[in-house]
């Protein structure tokens, strides 16, 4: 199964965001156990890393984004994809930018927790506690 991680489900893990760590850790913990097959657009890894340092330090932020990326594989974004993401004219460009990444790898869901703002994608967007009921059910 392929999974686009979102940029705020990685955050609750790397951040430690108690109300959420739970389930978005979970979640990690299956892909780095190849239990799942998970991606996260390179655009969300820059975020990641700017918030990353700001709330700890920019060593720390290298060296969770190392981590992250040998369990979320990084989707390379292209000149193409940001004129698609343009075109689907969403009001959250960056929603849309996640939108094509799930696309370019065919994926199955996209684990977010704005699932509101992925209204338009034709690829289901799940909570992570959605997602886990959703695996745990199957």
């Amino acid at each position: 199964m392929n999974v686009l991680i979102d940029t705020n489900v990685a955050l609750d893990v790397l951040l430690n965001r108690s109300q959420f760590y739970d389930n978005s850790a979970f979640i990690y913990v299956l892909s780095e156990n190849g239990f799942l097959d998970s991606y996260i657009s390179v655009s969300s890894i820059t975020d990641i890393f700017y918030l990353t340092q700001k709330e700890y330090s920019k060593q720390n932020a290298y060296t969770s984004i190392k981590k992250l990326i040998q369990v979320y594989h990084p989707v390379t974004i292209t000149d193409t994809n940001i004129f698609q993401a343009f075109e689907l004219g969403w009001d959250d460009f960056e929603d849309a930018v996640q939108y094509i990444a799930g696309r370019n790898i065919s994926a199955d869901y996209i684990i977010t927790r704005n699932v509101k703002d992925f209204a338009g994608s034709s690829i289901e967007a799940l909570t992570p506690e959605q997602f886990l009921d959703r695996v745990i059910d199957e």
